[in-house]
């Protein structure tokens, strides 16, 4: 076993809008990757469009670069927990990890949560603060919080010995002391390459090779990512994959890729240490090892925390269905979500006891959000209901997952914030001022008491606030939460919204759809300003008289109604209560639409608790 010394391979951790993708972006122009008349796209690491829109990264990553003959592989890493599965992936891949701070706003929770994992990997850190530029830059503070950190990470005195780079990563340079005379980034390509060691491997080694991602390709069909661990992988030889539970000796490529610059590059032969792609082998997973064919030498499987949250997917049964979606039946959706678990280890799906209905668990309700925007922009029609946790037993308790969340919130909202959360069995950890108008805030709650909080957070603090929660751990079920407190307006037949009887709502509550959307029986249109559902007529029109009036409508106004995305739909819906998803609009309903079926069942109820 040698250290190559021509490749390292390199993680960059970040808080969401810390300048992670810029820096790569600028990290690449200057590796000399682009020809002086080429477009340049601007954050080209955020390939998908979900990505792009919502300024977040999701799918890990990876492309290659070349400094002074030196391969450096750069794997892009999601910085939310809800994507922990990716994390996972990407930390396998690599030797030493990038931890980008913004010099005003510090190390923040999602940076706590991946660094937190490559420190138990013991992988070394080069800490870069970037936009140095900012106005209320603070960086001597910053720098003591880093430290702070890894110190609370129980990181080891190596760990903590680590370079400090101050970067601007819009104008692409990188300084290794504030304000000396660099003008690019080249100081930061010379502290990857004198802190990440290169990887300890041997060529001549049993090949294993371990897969962390899959990529499809219509042309040469599923594509599997990861890293060459020892020995080298050739076209036209014979090798085993190494599963879960079984091993398929035989297999061979159809295609082998090493990465350069942002392109795969085809192949003949691949070597220890690199970061490379293959094509050919039917029914690979993440997890599995390609070894040799005689002495087959399968890797540790890839370990990710377990979900914490689930929600039902059911076959869309509405009155529109079949309307927009080109994907419809329970075959389709059951083929989609086993398509996706393929690819993604944090997901898991399971069967129900009703044949169009599906289980999918997961790591938080950005997860299921947009794995529920990826299948609507596909075409999807569906179904699904509110998130719920999972709870496991415990020493012979009931336990549910919970949650340590970060809040920092302008001084004036701190006793509405911290009344709310304590509603919802949330304890306090930690109050600090920073004598800034902003307070920082730290609560132990249960995971189904943020379910729905975050909008409210947002509306409590005028908008103003920041919230940021990761996963801690099992503790004893804490009772009922309360979760929303208001009721919804309910259709109570098919029809057109008009604006006579939106008028008519305007002091039951507030309405979701605008005048002229197409309704039907069971939908809700609107969240209602007390307790209890309400069964509305929104199709109702005015009586027409044989007296004209030229200017009797023209002076209705009517409140613009609240259009909710589908993260808000995804927080507002109760337990009796579906989202209709469709690639033009989403729709929320109540599960059973017949209102005198629903004022039966909920008498039925009513009598058994009096009975109870």
């Amino acid at each position: 076993m040698k250290r190559k010394e021509n490749i390292r391979n390199i993680a960059i951790i970040a808080h969401v809008d810390h300048g992670k993708t810029t820096l790569v972006d600028g990290m690449l122009k200057q590796s000399g990757i682009y020809r002086d008349n080429q477009e340049i796209t601007e954050r080209v690491m955020d390939s998908m469009d979900l990505e792009r829109e919502r300024g977040i990264t999701i799918m890990a990553k990876n492309t290659a670069i070349m400094y002074n003959n030196i391969k450096i592989n750069i794997v892009d890493t999601p910085g939310h927990a809800d994507f922990g599965g990716e994390v996972e992936r990407s930390l396998n891949l690599v030797d030493g990890v990038m931890l980008l701070v913004d010099a005003s706003e510090g190390p923040l929770p999602q940076t706590r949560f991946v660094l937190k994992k490559a420190l138990q990997k013991k992988l070394p850190v080069i800490l870069v603060i970037n936009k140095i530029d900012r106005q209320d830059q603070r960086i001597e503070e910053v720098v003591n919080e880093v430290y702070d950190l890894f110190i609370e990470l129980d990181a080891t005195e190596e760990q903590i010995e680590f370079p400090i780079l101050y970067t601007n990563a819009k104008l692409g340079v990188a300084h290794r002391e504030l304000h000396d005379d660099s003008t690019s980034l080249h100081p930061l390509f010379e502290a990857i390459v004198n802190t990440i060691p290169g990887p300890i491997t041997d060529d001549t080694a049993t090949s294993q090779f371990l897969v962390t991602n899959l990529d499809y390709d219509s042309y040469i069909g599923q594509i599997a990512i990861g890293r060459l661990s020892n020995g080298t992988l050739e076209m036209n030889r014979l090798y085993t994959l190494c599963g879960e539970d079984r091993t398929v000796p035989g297999i061979k490529f159809t295609a082998l890729y090493t990465f350069q610059n942002l392109k795969k590059i085809q192949t003949d032969k691949v070597f220890a240490g690199d970061i490379v792609a293959l094509a050919g082998v039917e029914n690979i997973k993440i997890g599995d090892t390609i070894s040799s064919l005689e002495d087959p030498k399968p890797l540790p499987r890839i370990r990710v925390d377990e979900p914490t949250l689930s929600m039902i997917f059911y076959v869309n049964t509405s009155p529109f269905a079949g309307r927009e979606g080109k994907y419809l039946t329970s075959r389709h959706l059951s083929e989609r979500l086993n398509k996706e678990r393929l690819g993604n280890v944090a997901i898991q799906v399971k069967s129900t006891d009703r044949p169009d209905a599906f289980e999918v668990c997961g790591r938080g309700e950005l997860q299921m959000a947009i794995l529920i925007e990826t299948m609507r922009r596909e075409g999807h029609e569906f179904m699904v209901s509110r998130p719920r946790v999972i709870t496991k037993q415990i020493d012979g308790k009931i336990c549910e997952p919970v949650e340590h969340v970060f809040l920092d919130v302008p001084e004036e909202f701190v006793g509405i914030v911290t009344e709310k959360l304590s509603q919802r069995k949330g304890r306090m950890m930690n109050l600090i001022n920073n004598g800034s108008d902003r307070t920082d805030l730290e609560f132990f709650i249960p995971s189904r008491g943020l379910i729905g909080f975050r909008s409210h957070f947002l509306t409590d603090t005028k908008g103003a606030g920041i919230m940021n929660s990761i996963f801690k751990g099992y503790e004893p079920w804490v009772g009922p939460i309360p979760q929303r407190t208001s009721g919804a307006l309910v259709a109570d037949r098919a029809g057109r919204v008009t604006g006579y009887a939106s008028q008519a709502m305007e002091d039951r509550g507030e309405l979701f759809v605008p005048v002229g959307t197409q309704v039907y029986e069971g939908m809700v249109i609107g969240e209602r300003n007390r307790n209890g559902d309400l069964d509305v007529n929104i199709t109702k029109e005015k009586k027409l008289t044989n007296m004209r009036s030229s200017t009797s409508d023209a002076t209705i106004t009517l409140r613009p109604p609240r259009l909710l995305s589908l993260d808000q739909s995804i927080e507002f819906i109760a337990e009796d209560e579906v989202l209709e998803i469709t690639p033009q609009n989403i729709r929320i309903s109540k599960m059973v639409r017949d209102r005198n079926v629903r004022g039966a069942l909920q008498k039925r109820e009513r009598q058994n608790a009096e009975l109870v």
